[in-house]
Formats: structure tokens, sequence, C-alpha cells
């Protein structure tokens, strides 16, 4: 995970304790994120492999998730408490506790997708089941990197990108649902195996939504606009006229 960089936050505050503070809790986010894309990563492969050894290993694993984001949302108060920050400062302390919020909640859906693979013990999904999500997976795990690494740059192209290719996870899961339930039309046993892999897909969408949250805390932080309540069009051009 690369570094911490904003090219437009570079001053020193007169307290280069406060300036240490800011730097720990945005490299304790990349932390965080590096964490939750290995839960991601291994709740993955144990699905399309029926690896229930690794499954169990991401759920008995999650608390590693949920102690971190604790640990930054207490230090995150600490600032707020002790330093009174204003205007950007203030923002990007906002940012840590919003996107590690997202972070714990994606470590979660890997942990659902983990539940899935033991729920499909002794049930044998199709090879186009598998290959299926796996696409979704793939797409959705370079979503979380993306969002990740823009917000490592503050870049509010890369951020954008994001929030825009989120549109293709929610298409796709579409489709994975559509399939799922011509499988268990045409053939009620694939049910078991058909449900599992819907909900997994589900978690995946999920993810997906979760970085595209925040690729838009990286535009707020870097813009100041709250743009959840507008249109992507609206977005695109308001940030093509600044």
């Amino acid at each position: 995970m690369p570094s911490f960089i904003d090219p437009e936050h570079q001053h020193q505050h007169t307290s280069k304790q406060f300036d240490h503070e800011l730097l720990d809790i945005r490299s304790r986010v990349l932390t965080l994120g590096g964490l939750v894309e290995e839960q991601v990563a291994s709740a993955v492969r144990s699905l399309l492999e029926g690896n229930v050894e690794l499954a169990e290993r991401v759920i008995a694993d999650d608390y590693k998730v949920n102690t971190m984001e604790v640990s930054i949302d207490d230090e995150c108060t600490q600032i707020l408490a002790r330093r009174q920050p204003t205007a950007r400062d203030l923002r990007l302390v906002v940012v840590v506790i919003k996107t590690i919020t997202d972070l714990e909640r994606i470590g979660d859906e890997a942990k659902r997708i983990a539940r899935h693979t033991l729920d499909m013990v002794g049930h044998f999904p199709r090879r186009n089941q598998l290959s299926e999500i796996e696409e979704l997976a793939r797409y959705v795990r370079n979503l979380l990197r993306s969002a990740l690494d823009s917000f490592a740059r503050i870049d509010v192209d890369a951020a954008l990108r994001v929030v825009q290719d989120d549109r293709l996870a929610d298409r796709e899961y579409e489709t994975i649902l559509r399939q799922q339930i011509t499988y268990m039309m045409e053939d009620p046993r694939t049910i078991p195996v058909s449900l599992n892999i819907m909900w997994s897909a589900r978690a995946l969408e999920r993810v997906g939504d979760r970085a595209c949250n925040i690729g838009e805390y990286v535009i707020y932080y870097a813009k100041g606009k709250i743009i959840r309540h507008i249109s992507l069009e609206q977005l695109e051009e308001d940030l093509r006229s600044e």
C-alpha cells in the first residue's frame, strides 16, 4: 500500500506533534485497508476453492479488523477533543472516521462470504457459476484497491473513476442474480449453491458500494464537496468546471 501523499497539505502546524498525529491516522487507515483487502481476497478464494480452513480463518481474523477500527476511531476522537481542528484538518479527521467505518463493514462482508463457503460444504457448484462470481470478485477487489490508492494520494481523478466504475459492479451483480435464478428454475438441485452464490455476490456488491463511498470521501476532503446526494453526471460537470 502506498504511503499517504497530499500535495495541498504540506504545511506544518505550530505543534509538530499535531502533524505526527495526522500522519499517523492517515497511515493507519492504509494499514487497515491492507488488512481488509487480505480478508476479502481470502474469503473469495475460500469460496472459489471450497476451502473450509481458509473460510474459518477469515471468520476468526475478523476481530483484527474490528480492533483496529476501534483503535483508530478512538485516536480520532482524542484529536478532535485535544486539537479542535478546523477547515482541512477537520475534514481529514472526519474522512478518516468515515473511511474506517466503511472498511470495517467491508471486513464484515468478507466474513459473510466465508460463512457462505461453509454453507456450501457438500454441494457442488457448476463451473460457470463460480466463474461468474470470480469475475465480479476480481472487479470489486480492483475497485477497493483503487479507492485506497486514491485515498493515499488524495487523487480526485482516481476517486471519481471509482465512483463511476461502481455502476459496472452493480450491473455485474444484477447479471449474476438473473443467472442464478435461471439455474434454480431449470434444476432445483442447484438451489443451495445458487442461493449462497447470490448472497456472496450481494456481499461483493456491497464491497463495491463501500469502495465508492471511500472515493466520495476523498473528493470531499480535497474539494470540500459533499457529493452523495448529487447525480454522477452533475458531479462530473462540477469537477470539470473547477
